[in-house]
């Protein structure tokens, strides 16, 4: 059973998805603001989040910064219509995926399903399919980044799904749609240009210089191509 925490500060809108989530079968905790949220992580496991940024104290974005330090946890963003910039902040910083206020319960379900699906894997034997560039080691089924320096490197699910799509197509140019394709499906970034973003987050992991990338590189007017020998 996955557990998910809703955080938001209107008591209605927690205990409306509380009983939505789980009637489809999830354990649910709530919390009204960073601090709640703080006491649940330390008690145990939580696989998703639905996280409003509009929060009291600390904001649903210096959660974000914070989550995304030391955890890959699945963060899906609530906003007003009014919060574009925070939104895309909010992408920036890490959160997997958001979702505007009013909102229906079956389209916090489905993109809710949606993030699991990619986020939790089955259990798999040791081992498994590994591909090496520059050094770096991508470990495909236990989805672990390891470092030059044997370091495992924090990445994002979405961060993942794209580095995994670039190492399996090594010298092909690959437009947004293909990695959209490739990677999320389309069921979970609202826009192609959400690829960009996830190229720049991407970079600053895997190249040396973020800014003169030589693994990632862009191809102008078509998309980016992953240059690295893979093996």
């Amino acid at each position: 059973m996955h557990t998910i925490a809703v955080v938001d500060d209107d008591p209605i809108t927690r205990e409306t998805l509380k009983a939505y989530l789980e009637g489809e079968g999830y354990r649910v905790m709530l919390a009204r603001d960073g601090d709640q949220l703080s006491a649940l992580l330390a008690r145990g496991r939580i696989d998703l989040l639905l996280l409003d940024i509009r929060l009291p104290g600390k904001d649903g974005l210096a959660v974000t910064r914070e989550l995304r330090a030391a955890s890959n946890i699945g963060i899906i963003l609530i906003t007003g219509r009014s919060d574009r910039m925070d939104r895309l902040i909010g992408l920036e910083l890490g959160a997997d995926d958001y979702i505007t206020k009013p909102f229906e319960p079956r389209e916090i379900l489905a993109r809710t399903r949606s993030l699991l699906r990619r986020i939790v894997k089955p259990t798999r034997p040791a081992g498994g399919r590994v591909k090496r560039f520059d050094g770096w080691e991508l470990h495909l089924d236990k989805r672990r980044l390891r470092g030059p320096d044997g370091e495992d490197a924090r990445l994002t699910s979405a961060e993942f799904e794209l580095l995994a799509a670039f190492v399996e197509n090594p010298g092909r140019v690959l437009s947004r749609d293909d990695l959209l394709d490739l990677t999320l499906r389309g069921d979970s970034v609202p826009y192609d240009r959400s690829i960009d973003r996830l190229v720049r987050r991407l970079r600053r992991v895997v190249e040396q210089d973020p800014a003169d990338p030589t693994r990632i590189v862009t191809v102008h007017g078509m998309g980016y191509m992953f240059q690295a020998a893979v093996d």
